[in-house]
């Protein structure tokens, strides 16, 4: 399964964009602010390829999607949430898209989770693949 996340907007609070599963758009994504320096708990993980492994969130107690070897981040998650103090790094999806939010989250999470728990329950490779695009400056 391949995922693809398209950031096509950015202010300086949060980062809209598009998820796409296998060539499909499926929802709307949110996440903290693209900066060269990393500040804890504000920033966005950098562009690129992850694997993604379903595991336990001792945080939220469930099961969610997990990027794997961020650099320079750990725990970062596919999950429900709708503004940037949501995130603290992780990807939020929704429905709706609005400025620095997304609406009906957990619809939109409720939509996309059983695809990603399917493939890996089938032993799939799953991964995501993050595109910054030249709206979103550093």
């Amino acid at each position: 399964m391949n995922l693809v996340l398209e950031r096509d907007k950015s202010s300086q609070f949060s980062t809209i964009g598009k998820l796409f599963v296998d060539g499909k758009f499926q929802c709307f994504t949110l996440e903290d602010v693209v900066r060269e320096t990393k500040i804890p708990g504000q920033t966005a993980i950098p562009a690129g390829t992850y694997s993604i492994s379903v595991t336990w969130s001792p945080h939220f107690l469930t099961f969610l999607p997990l990027l794997n070897l961020v650099p320079g981040f750990s725990g970062v998650r596919i999950h429900p949430g709708n503004k940037a103090a949501d995130t603290e790094g992780c990807i939020l999806v929704g429905k709706i898209a609005g400025q620095d939010v997304v609406l009906e989250s957990r619809p939109a999470f409720a939509d996309l989770f059983p695809k990603i728990d399917e493939a890996s329950q089938r032993g799939e490779a799953i991964s995501i693949r993050i595109q910054d695009f030249p709206d979103i400056i550093p």
